[in-house]
């Protein structure tokens, strides 16, 4: 790896920490000396890098730094080009739209090259569901929820073919192959539940709050789903 690739991994492990990390660490991950990696952090503040932090304590890339992805590797690039692919054959019509968008932004600001091996990359998703597959509209609304913290109004047919009226915090979605569920705490339960999107008879956004942060929420979501698996 040359200086200017290893000034780029330099970015990217800084953007990867939320947290201070010592030139220690960094000198390690990317196999150099610590007085190197002085050196490399020092250049890149000297080229504007909004790097805090001093030798001894740690460094921290500053919030809302946005480095045009310009010298993504040819590997990241296949990553990209197949994960969107694969977004952008699923029945979430928002998510599927943005991600065309943001491969088309990508190949737009990255060198010729790499963009006709964008075109070129010879990977694709297998998609069990089939082509002429639904869109199925209430994953938007879902999203809609989790990013604003806002409960959903739901009336719910489950599997006896009951219908209930709940009132749900979403907290996460699951993509299978023709089918997705939504994980949430339901308020008439009083506890996490799963609830497949083909049996959401009808859903609306309300203007009611969380109790709690959906951050907490999915946290506890986990640590519930744990001990259930253990």
């Amino acid at each position: 790896m040359d200086r200017t690739e290893r000034l780029f991994a330099v970015m990217d492990a800084l953007r990867r920490h939320r947290r201070p990390v010592t030139a220690a660490e960094l000198a390690a991950e990317q196999g150099v000396s610590v007085r190197t990696m002085y050196r490399d952090v020092q250049t890149l503040i000297g080229l504007g890098a909004p790097i805090e932090g001093e030798a001894g304590v740690g460094y921290v890339l500053r919030p809302g730094f946005f480095l045009p992805p310009l010298m993504f590797s040819l590997e990241e690039l296949e990553a990209l080009v197949l994960g969107a692919r694969w977004v952008g054959s699923q029945v979430d019509e928002g998510l599927a739209g943005a991600a065309k968008n943001a491969l088309a932004k990508i190949a737009t600001v990255s060198p010729r090259e790499l963009r006709d091996h964008m075109a070129d990359v010879g990977l694709w998703p297998v998609v069990l569901h089939g082509a002429g597959a639904a869109p199925v509209p209430v994953l938007s609304l879902v999203r809609q929820a989790m990013r604003k913290e806002r409960a959903l109004a739901l009336r719910y047919k489950d599997a006896s073919e009951r219908t209930t009226e709940r009132e749900i915090w979403p907290v996460q979605i699951a993509y299978y192959e023709g089918k997705q569920i939504v994980a949430a705490w339901c308020c008439l339960r009083a506890s996490f539940r799963h609830f497949r999107t083909d049996r959401i008879v009808s859903l609306a956004l309300t203007e009611k709050p969380y109790g709690e942060p959906r951050r907490t929420l999915a946290q506890a979501w986990i640590e519930a789903w744990e001990r259930e698996q253990s």
